[in-house]
């Protein structure tokens, strides 16, 4: 019998929650083939088998947290594979949610008739009794709100954590709804683990960061101009569009270069300033909000940056990003104007102290001199900040740096 164990994964993520098993108990795989699908707080990540065999045993269910260096499944190398059971203990077939509540159910009585004397026991994963009985955790107290009843891993951490809060409330109760709910269609979906990292990280940031927004407008005429000049050229040069996201990189980084408290983080009792720039540009994907890094910004081209963000954002959109591809980043950069935003206030993206909003370009009229009204491609921009460590003044300076560049394009080659 051999072993698989979840690999290391990256020097920040220690564990992952088994999102898909790609091959069933019986199945067999091959040295190398994909086995489970783990979901980490970053991306989603295809374990392989080391091992030719039959699967024996999984050790762990969709949903399951597990850790670095445990051990998920066992695959038997001889190929036999389970013994199956005899024909009166093997499973009848489940057709419907019905009779999978009342298998499970008469499968969990069977098994604690012998320790329990009213034979009542809460349906819930290995996984999740395991953790219960090192907490000393009494699992009929445990809310869920699995439609089945069942008890994950998670619902237990997230039970031990309630209680460690010592909330002055009433004892735990098993969830029971109420008239009013049960009267109005509800549907209860459990948060992923991308999501419920996105919201633990974003609250941390506004609990430990002064967080601050200063906000300016950009006269975007010159830019437009530029790209409807040159867009088509550069295409059949770079095989690669020239949008916007390209100008504000290189923006930032030199913005950045003369205020480089934007481009540091907060490390106990010091400063880091970092000597490099790796920008982060934000990237609405299905399981939500990813930030990828365009490496060494400073060093590369308009071109080399544009077909950076392309590509970052396919493997976003099709869930192929690794985790290289997510790793560290100085600044941050955001566009909900791509979704029509007019104006909003980016949250940092820890432990970095500085995130560029970018949004919607709106013609609006603008005043060119005493006598006369243009109407411009105008845009806000919005800069959030680590006030801890970076002044208003710089904040403001940045920003207006930022509209220099861009009302004047041609300073990025001189400045960018």
């Amino acid at each position: 019998m051999a072993e698989i164990k979840v690999p290391e994964l990256a020097e920040s993520i220690s564990e992952g929650t088994i999102a898909k098993w790609l091959k069933n108990i019986g199945d067999h795989v091959e040295k190398g083939e994909y086995l489970v699908e783990l979901e980490t707080d970053k991306v989603n990540i295809e374990i392989i088998s080391d091992f030719s065999g039959i699967i024996a045993e999984q050790k762990a269910s969709e949903g399951d947290i597990v850790t670095v260096g445990e051990t998920i499944a066992i695959i038997d190398e001889s190929g036999e594979g389970p013994v199956p059971a005899p024909e009166s203990e093997q499973a009848e077939p489940i057709t419907d949610t019905t009779k999978l509540e009342r298998k499970v159910a008469q499968q969990e009585k069977g098994t604690n008739q012998s320790a329990d004397s009213s034979n009542q026991r809460p349906i819930a994963s290995p996984a999740a009794r395991r953790l219960a009985r090192e907490k000393g955790v009494n699992l009929n107290e445990i809310p869920t709100i699995d439609p089945l009843g069942r008890i994950r891993k998670q619902d237990v951490t997230s039970y031990q954590q309630e209680s460690n809060n010592n909330l002055k409330s009433a004892p735990k109760k098993e969830f029971e709804p109420t008239k009013r709910e049960e009267s109005k269609p509800i549907i209860y979906e459990r948060m992923s683990r991308r999501r419920q990292t996105i919201a633990k990280r974003l609250v941390e940031v506004q609990q430990t960061a002064a967080m601050l927004t200063t906000f300016n407008e950009i006269d975007l005429t010159a830019v437009m101009d530029l790209r409807k000049r040159r867009k088509d050229k550069f295409f059949e040069e770079h095989d690669v569009r020239l949008g916007f996201m390209s100008f504000f990189t290189k923006a930032s980084v030199a913005a950045l270069k003369k205020f480089p408290y934007l481009n540091a983080e907060i490390q106990g009792d010091q400063l880091l300033i970092k000597k490099f720039y790796d920008i982060g540009i934000a990237v609405a994907a299905e399981d939500g909000l990813v930030v990828p890094v365009v490496r060494d910004a400073d060093r590369k081209s308009f071109a080399e940056i544009e077909q950076d963000i392309m590509e970052l954002a396919d493997k976003a959109k099709t869930n192929k990003l690794a985790l290289k591809d997510l790793h560290g980043g100085t600044f941050t950069i955001t566009n909900g104007g791509v979704f029509g935003s007019l104006l909003s206030t980016p949250i940092l993206n820890g432990p970095q102290v500085g995130i560029l909003g970018m949004h919607k370009i709106q013609l609006r009229p603008v005043a060119i001199d005493k006598d006369r009204m243009e109407n411009r491609p105008m845009m806000y921009v919005a800069l959030s900040y680590d006030h801890r460590i970076v002044d208003g003044k710089e904040a403001v300076s940045f920003l207006s740096k930022i509209k220099e560049l861009l009302e004047d394009p041609e300073n990025l080659l001189l400045e960018g």
